[in-house]
């Protein structure tokens, strides 16, 4: 329920402040006195877009903030969810910079519009001539037999099974289109990986035998230049070892006399063991070199075979071929789980279908039984309002298949003539027509609806007398169970008011401002006899207004 509302910088006000009663209040005022500016802030507030927004004060920003009473709508889920302080008077403000620029909050923390638009549209309905369009769609006429028929939690659960059954088959229709792609696929990946596999690869393969056939290619170099060194170390007439052994003795028998030498000695001991050693390593490798033609054939056969399959997957190692195999196998082995996974799959849309179906079912039983109290309280209100031949019909045709709101199509049949067979609204209805229905529309179903406050904005166009009567009667109706605020130009509907503001207007030395009061008392009497004469002193019109104010008491 909106509590208070609060408008600064705004148009023609500079700022205006209103505080609303729980059931029905209406706004007066003459024309351009600024009741659609009012309106238009409120629109601001919920959420609308801020173009060519005037401000009065270039200086100033523009803020239009309501304070509303949260407590019975059922709105925590909101505030978590978005990660907002809840509480039970919520406060919304809308901002506008003197640059243009828009700012949202909601209990004083900043908001985007779609957040604001969310919670906004839970709090407040506003009626116009654009709304009353809303009535030719189909969407619109299905939301009402659902409000009538308390589907809200039903639907809510069937929309949520819809949404994973979809989730669900895109899932199944891309693993399928991978399977065919895949299974086309998967035979050269058989030859791929069977390729590898007769390879028999093994990590560090390629460095072994690259290393094998440097060996084997200059097996003579290599055989030649050891048996040069084993005859230079101890071969040779003249080797290393001879002489050292020479100089070995000969530093032996210094050091009986000069102790030093023994030293030296000892160290050219320790240099003969080691090069004794050396000689004969070379002399054993120089034996076992041989040139195998046959072998370095193998090798090279082998190293082939290896470059080809390296060059072939892109890849410079063997190490990287085995990783390739490896991958391929993962693949060959993920192709042929496809099927396995696709047969879940396929059980789980079918049993999300067979579950969607029931609940489609539920929808449209709970839809059907509800049919007859529409038609009747409809034709009951708008005959109300002077349409007495008035027809009206809940058509209820299958769909091809479900949708996100079950599988029926509502259309509402309309006829407002005696003879003339009810037809869709949009093909037969009139723009009064359609504007006396919706009220019937918000009549009924605002015992349903959750929504704690409804803007009614030219709600009496195009009628008068006893149909106005009837109008404020039905407004008065549906505050029973919600707020209601009236902009209205007609006295039979000012007069059911609980609550009475008047919009007007005043000027000063620099520029024109619009304002509004609360009506109480005489004040009320007096407005309601300019509404009903233009003369606010006439005798007539104020004894008009008094029993128009005493029936509504």
């Amino acid at each position: 329920m909106l509590l208070h509302l609060s408008i600064v910088n705004y148009a023609l006000i500079t700022r205006l402040e209103i505080t609303f009663g729980q059931k029905f209040s209406v706004i007066t005022g003459e024309t351009g006195a600024g009741k659609s500016i009012i309106l238009g802030a409120i629109s601001l507030m919920l959420g609308q877009r801020a173009d060519n927004l005037s401000l009065p004060d270039k200086t100033s920003k523009c803020s239009i903030e309501g304070s509303f009473d949260i407590s019975a709508c059922d709105l925590e889920s909101f505030f978590v969810d978005n990660d907002l302080d809840f509480d039970p008077t919520c406060i919304i403000r809308r901002e506008i910079t003197p640059q243009g620029k828009s700012r949202a909050f909601i209990n004083d923390t900043p908001v985007n519009l779609n957040q604001l638009k969310d919670l906004t549209s839970r709090l407040i309905d506003v009626h116009s001539q654009h709304q009353t369009l809303l009535l030719q769609e189909s969407s619109f006429q299905l939301s009402v037999v659902d409000s009538v028929a308390g589907n809200a939690e039903l639907l809510a659960k069937y929309r949520q099974v819809f949404k994973e059954l979809a989730g669900l088959r895109k899932t199944l229709a891309g693993l399928i289109e991978t399977n065919l792609k895949a299974r086309a696929e998967l035979d050269y990946l058989n030859f791929l990986f069977d390729e590898l596999e007769k390879a028999s690869i093994r990590p560090g393969e390629q460095e072994e035998l690259e290393d094998e056939s440097q060996l084997l290619t200059h097996a003579e170099e290599i055989k030649t230049r050891l048996f040069q060194v084993a005859a230079l170390l101890s071969l040779s007439d003249d080797n290393v070892i001879r002489r050292l052994n020479e100089a070995f003795t000969n530093l032996q028998a210094a050091s009986k006399y000069q102790k030093e030498s023994s030293d030296l000695a000892e160290r050219i001991s320790a240099c003969l063991i080691e090069l004794r050693d050396i000689a004969t390593i070379v002399e054993r490798r120089a034996e076992e070199i041989s040139f195998n033609p046959d072998r370095i054939s193998e090798i090279n056969e082998r190293l082939g075979l290896l470059y080809n399959l390296e060059q072939k997957h892109r890849v410079k190692t063997v190490d990287e071929l085995i990783l390739v195999k490896n991958g391929i196998e993962e693949k060959i082995f993920a192709i042929d789980s496809l099927d396995q996974q696709i047969a879940a799959l396929e059980k789980q849309v079918e049993e999300k279908g067979v579950r969607l179906a029931e609940m489609a079912s539920g929808l449209s039983e709970r839809r059907k039984a509800v049919c007859v109290t529409i038609e009747r309280s409809l034709i009951e209100t708008v005959t109300q309002l002077g349409m007495n031949d008035a027809v009206f019909k809940v058509s209820i045709n299958p769909l091809n298949e479900p949708g996100r709101d079950g599988t029926d199509r509502i259309v509402f049949l309309f006829s407002a003539n005696k003879g003339i067979p009810p037809a869709e609204l949009s093909k037969i209805a009139s723009g009064g027509e359609l504007s006396r229905l919706m009220l019937a529309v918000k009549s009924l179903i605002s015992s349903t609806s959750l929504l704690p406050t409804i803007i009614f904005d030219e709600i009496d166009t195009g009628i008068s007398g006893e149909t106005a009567t009837r109008v404020g009667n039905i407004l008065k109706k549906i505050a029973v169970n919600m707020q209601v605020i009236a902009i209205t130009h007609l006295p039979q509907i000012a007069g059911k008011g609980n609550q009475h503001f008047k919009v007007f207007k005043f000027t000063d030395d620099k520029r024109t401002y619009s304002d509004i009061e609360q009506l109480n008392g005489e004040q009320r009497i007096t407005e309601l006899a300019l509404m009903i004469s233009g003369d606010p002193d006439s005798a007539a019109a104020r004894s008009t207004a008094k029993e128009i104010l005493q029936n509504n008491s």
